[in-house]
């Protein structure tokens, strides 16, 4: 959105901060402002809530599989994710109520633990969701998040296009449709709520827009104080939420301001006019996160920096469709996404095709331009450090080598900088549609309402979401469900062979079976590496662990000797393992074997499980 809600100044100086757009934003200010009878109040309620029940519908049916089946179902292209979260949900319910920090953790890479602050436990829906994750799972939090995520993140963009936007409420909901149901907020709903839950972030953007609107309209009455106690707020549950999806939105929102106010006299009284409140609300919000802010960036488990390796979008991405979209069957050309969960740019060539000619007739409209801008610089960002094109690498260098380095933005996944397109885009969609309604009421006979909405439903229905695809989940092994560990941990950690990692975490959901009763060595997590602290997704890994998953990687025992043996010995004591699990898995036989080997006595089996009990050895 855009500071283009400031309204016109009389004073020269001022006016360079007004609205150009008359027949746009004009227009909906004088009919949002004029005193509304009951029985339109009824009737706008009525719409709200009508609009709030398709969002939900929607997503409840994008979620269907696994609203049905919510123990037992699982996302299949979530990978390790939906684990994670649903892990993360439990764990903050777990802290509450046994009275524990919720900033670190060794129920994970024990001994040394994981900064949870450093993680995205997603606080702001955890905590207050704790009596669903008691009463009903994790498992039940996790898909309700995603749904109220879905639905939640349209209604709110649907708020704010019909109530400063556009006077019609269906360009208002086709907007917010788009917003919270485009192909990119699709892919993530697999498995990464924190990029689905954004309900917050427009209602950000229109407290800045109003305060600097008051602040212009009427600088001798100031800023009322309650602006800046709810931006603060709403900044500081965000973070709760999730920092990265904040901090892109942030820069997307800095864009499409700059480019809306253009020149320097109108940016510099804008800002002159913010820079009180908006400070008074940083304020605020630092009051309310310094504390986990400085444990996440200096506490134990801190990390310094991010390397990813390639995680920018391929140039042929904006044009194909997500498999999760109803038109992936037309998509062209080689599978050029980064993985399932980040199908952030996958807007498909008729969208982009009704874009340009959309913003071709809508270019004299100022907030048009700004929302322009802001997609071609964010899909550019989002392409990351090099330029690749169907999936080979080239040496055309892009804009984010330069910034990629810089701290905190070395922490953004580039091909996410993609879905700062989609509440721009949906702008250019509500407008263009708003002025196909307005021909159409001046008259039923013209030509351009009718290939206005052809040409939408044209890019709108490949996009489409379906419905995610659910597997049954593996079961957990009694060992783990009925309690049995409970009788061979002490005081020290269970080690699964091999140690859980990022690729393989299902032992973390084992874990919470067992209602956290045991620690583990390894899991999913991101935390430091090295002398350098740089950020590294799971546990380093000790020499035996390493060992372990060559075994089950090549279903071959290798030579064990005394120092092997020594090593291994050296790691158990490390971990402080009381007892080492081999569950069910693949080539279970040569990890079995190799565990005798290197621990000298045999496994011995006990409620579906293999075991090897060392607390004598450790």
């Amino acid at each position: 959105m855009a500071l283009g809600w400031v309204t016109e100044r009389t004073e020269k100086a001022r006016s360079e901060v007004g609205v150009p757009d008359r027949d746009t934003l004009d227009e909906v200010h004088s009919q949002r402002s004029r005193p509304r009878s009951p029985a339109e109040r009824i009737r706008s309620a009525r719409t709200d809530l009508i609009v709030a029940a398709g969002y939900l519908s929607l997503a409840v049916f994008v979620l269907s599989r696994l609203w049905l089946h919510p123990r037992s179902g699982y996302l299949i292209k979530s990978d390790q994710d939906q684990t994670l979260y649903e892990w993360f949900f439990a764990l903050t319910a777990h802290k509450i109520t046994h009275f524990e920090g919720l900033f670190s953790t060794t129920l994970q890479n024990y001994p040394d633990g994981v900064n949870l602050t450093s993680n995205t436990l997603m606080y702001g829906f955890g905590v207050p969701f704790t009596p669903v994750t008691l009463l009903f799972g994790p498992s039940v939090t996790f898909v309700l998040a995603l749904t109220l995520g879905l639905s939640g993140t349209a209604f709110a963009w649907y708020r704010v296009f019909s109530r400063e936007l556009v006077t019609s409420k269906f360009a208002a909901a086709l907007g917010g449709l788009f917003c919270g149901f485009a192909p990119a907020m699709i892919s993530h709903t697999n498995g990464h709520p924190n990029f689905v839950m954004l309900v917050l972030l427009p209602f950000i953007a229109m407290r800045v827009i109003k305060m600097a609107r008051h602040a212009i309209d009427a600088p001798e009455a100031g800023t009322a104080p309650r602006d800046s106690i709810v931006l603060g707020l709403l900044v500081a549950m965000q973070i709760t939420l999730g920092e990265e999806p904040l901090l892109i939105f942030a820069l997307a929102f800095a864009v499409f301001a700059l480019t809306y106010l253009r020149t320097r006299r109108a940016i510099l009284l804008t800002l002159r006019a913010i820079a009180r409140p908006v400070l008074l609300a940083a304020l605020i919000t630092l009051a309310l996160i310094t504390i986990p802010l400085w444990w996440q960036f200096f506490g134990p488990q801190s990390y310094r920096f991010v390397g990813r390796g390639r995680v920018g979008n391929d140039l042929l991405a904006p044009f194909q469709f997500s498999s999760q979209s109803a038109g992936s069957m037309f998509s062209f050309g080689p599978d050029v996404s980064i993985n399932p969960t980040e199908h952030n740019s996958y807007f498909g060539w008729p969208l982009l095709l009704l874009l340009a000619v959309t913003t071709f007739f809508l270019w004299r409209e100022r907030i048009v331009r700004a929302a322009f801008t802001t997609i071609m610089v964010f899909m550019t960002l989002s392409m990351g450090i090099v330029l690749f094109v169907g999936g080979t690498f080239t040496m055309v260098p892009m804009p984010w080598l330069i910034f990629g380095s810089i701290p905190p933005l070395n922490g953004i996944i580039e091909s996410r900088f993609a879905m700062a397109a989609i509440p721009a885009l949906a702008v250019i969609m509500a407008l263009g549609t708003q002025r196909a309604i307005d021909h159409w009421r001046t008259s039923t006979t013209k030509w351009q309402p009718v290939a206005w909405f052809g040409a939408l439903a044209f890019a709108l229905l490949p996009i489409a979401p379906t419905i995610l695809p659910v597997v049954e989940r593996t079961p957990t092994p009694a060992f783990f469900a009925d309690g049995t560990v409970r009788q061979y941990v002490s005081d020290g950690s269970v080690v699964i062979v091999p140690p859980s990692t990022p690729v393989d975490a299902i032992a973390l959901r084992w874990q919470l079976d067992a209602d956290f009763t045991f620690p583990l060595v390894g899991g999913y997590f991101v935390g430091p590496a090295g002398a350098d602290k740089a950020a590294h997704y799971g546990a380093e890994a000790r020499p035996t662990a390493n060992q372990l998953t060559l075994v089950r990687m090549f279903n071959t025992v290798p030579a064990i000797d005394q120092a092997t043996r020594d090593q291994a010995i050296a790691d158990l004591r490390y971990w402080h393992a009381d007892v080492v699990v081999l569950p069910p898995t693949r080539n279970s036989d040569a990890l079995r074997r190799t565990m005798d080997q290197l621990l000298g006595f045999p496994a011995q089996q006990a409620d579906g499980v293999l075991l090897w009990d060392v607390r004598s050895l450790v």
